[in-house]
């Protein structure tokens, strides 16, 4: 099991990763993604999925057409874990032109 990141830790995470939001009332980071259409959009999806079942850590996400939003915790870690990082390295560059 994987356990919550520390204050200190989180808070070098958003410090560095400034797209990241924290999310009002969870231990939990937010990034809106907005893509040139709705083929590009499904296409980071697939992209991220892929890698979220390899890593059994799956984010929570909505899509509208070109739109994808994501949160990101560990609920068996009751926050942000290590995972949480490791799963939005791999987003943010999936994500990237």
């Amino acid at each position: 099991m994987t356990g919550k990141l520390t204050d200190a830790e989180r808070q070098s995470f958003l410090e560095q990763n400034p797209e990241w939001k924290p999310v009002e009332g969870r231990d939990a980071v937010f990034r809106a993604f907005r893509f040139a259409d709705f083929n590009a959009a499904f296409g980071f999806m697939t992209r991220v999925a892929l890698a979220a079942e390899k890593a059994d850590h799956h984010p929570e996400w909505s899509n509208v057409y070109n739109k994808v939003e994501i949160t990101l915790t560990t609920h068996d870690a009751g926050g942000l874990s290590a995972r949480d990082i490791a799963l939005a390295g791999f987003i943010d560059k999936a994500a990237a032109p």
